[in-house]
């Protein structure tokens, strides 16, 4: 099967709004939350290099580090998700131990969606105060991709 984060955009939302199980909420809370971390790599591009002080360029340079990797974490979740709730799926008729450690592992995955949108929002601050002045709109949409990540993520990390 390919890779969900190898799809384009539009077969990705294909699939996702077939009568399939997998893509669902958890790759797809993954994948905004991948949306968002791009967005403060791109305002973070657009910030370097723009006479600023030393320490503020190593900052910058922190935070693109950072958010690219955050992005990279985010879209291998997409899959991962995906790939968590199939053994759940496959799982069902097993013992209730089986179906148990399935459950448990699948909400792993949105923790760490969850987890990694945490800390790609405490990278925005800085770009906030120290940014490109003309891209904090692009700041305010990266937040609100990442606490809508973070919003569905933890739907899935519950005890069905």
């Amino acid at each position: 099967m390919k890779k969900f984060k190898s799809h384009s955009l539009k077969d990705y939302l294909s699939v996702l709004s077939s009568k399939n199980p997998v893509p669902g909420g958890g790759s797809a809370a993954a994948l905004a939350g991948a949306l968002g971390a791009g967005l403060i790599g791109m305002v973070t591009h657009y910030s370097i290099g723009k006479g600023r002080s030393s320490s503020d360029e190593k900052k910058f340079k922190k935070i693109l580090r950072e958010s690219q990797q955050i992005q990279n974490k985010l879209l291998d979740l997409v899959d991962k998700d995906a790939q968590a709730y199939l053994k759940v799926v496959k799982i069902r008729k097993s013992n209730a131990r089986a179906k148990r450690r399935a459950q448990i592992e699948s909400r792993r995955v949105p923790a760490r969606v969850c987890e990694l949108c945490y800390k790609a929002v405490e990278l925005t601050p800085f770009l906030v105060l120290k940014g490109n002045k003309y891209l904090i709109s692009d700041v305010q949409a990266a937040v609100e991709l990442l606490l809508a990540s973070f919003k569905a993520a933890f739907i899935f990390t519950k005890e069905a």
